[in-house]
């Protein structure tokens, strides 16, 4: 049998969509950012009166394929529910406007690392961001974005994942185009042969940053840019751990989040008496 899928409605909204504009209860309070092609605003829900971030996609980009991503990206995530991942509240067609409603959250992990962090709060920020992570591996699904854009914070500094636009279901054939955002992503992803250790290897490079105060560079070569800062903040340890992350041979990383999970988890007490030395 036939999967349902969203159906483009015959008559779309030419109107443009713009700050202040209503769609359907929503109104546009404030634009959060563009991506390549869909913007997410922060809007209020007129008549719940609760503030939510809606994904957009431009007109020009919908059609019935980027509609089933969507789909598949909404079941993904529906299917992930942990504290850590972003849910998705809603996906329809709102007066001709393709939306997906999510929570809104404060601002982003590339927001936040636009200063200095505290080694401690930095730790807990990657342990919330393995957990999520864990969570969608243990269900079989690998992310293949994970960046701090992609990292959401919200009150109390709770980190949520969002984005499974591009995730892939580790059961099927994943597709050699390597996807993912350049910069962020491991090797081998870029040649089309992403797997869980790429994740692996992306949030290492997010750990790295925020406890260095550097982005490591390839090859990836120890010492690194930021090395000396991280020698005297971070517990060696941990430092291993992060060296075990960014291998280039994905065999030479954690198998998957799950595994990263448990070897931060050990070596947390060390870590803590380290920063508080």
């Amino acid at each position: 049998m036939t999967k349902p899928s969203f159906k483009i409605p015959d008559v779309q909204s030419t109107a443009k969509v713009r700050v202040g504009s209503r769609i359907g209860k929503y109104r546009l309070d404030r634009r959060v950012g563009t991506g390549g092609f869909a913007t997410v605003y922060a809007a209020t829900d007129t008549l719940l009166g609760i503030k939510v971030a809606l994904k957009i996609p431009s007109v020009e980009s919908v059609s019935q394929e980027l509609l089933d991503e969507f789909r598949r990206e909404a079941r993904l995530t529906m299917r992930l529910d942990h504290p850590n991942i972003l849910p998705i509240r809603d996906a329809a067609f709102v007066d001709g406007q393709f939306l997906i409603v999510s929570p809104l959250a404060e601002r982003t992990l590339d927001d936040r690392l636009a200063k200095r962090m505290a080694f401690l709060t930095a730790f807990d920020l990657i342990h919330q961001l393995l957990m999520g992570v864990a969570h969608a591996h243990s269900n079989g699904v690998i992310h293949c974005d994970i960046k701090p854009e992609n990292v959401l914070l919200f009150d109390g500094n709770v980190v949520r994942l969002a984005d499974f636009g591009i995730a892939k279901a580790v059961q099927r054939t994943i597709s050699s185009n390597g996807t993912g955002t350049v910069g962020y992503m491991a090797p081998e992803q870029a040649m089309g042969k992403p797997s869980a250790r790429s994740d692996v290897f992306s949030i290492g490079l997010i750990a790295y940053r925020t406890m260095s105060g550097k982005w490591p560079e390839y090859p990836f070569d120890w010492p690194m840019a930021g090395g000396a800062n991280l020698r005297r903040r971070a517990h060696p340890d941990l430092i291993a751990i992060l060296r075990k992350t960014l291998q280039i041979n994905p065999r030479h990383r954690h198998r998957d989040a799950n595994a990263l999970l448990a070897d931060w988890e050990k070596v947390r007490l060390k870590a803590t008496r380290f920063a508080k030395r």
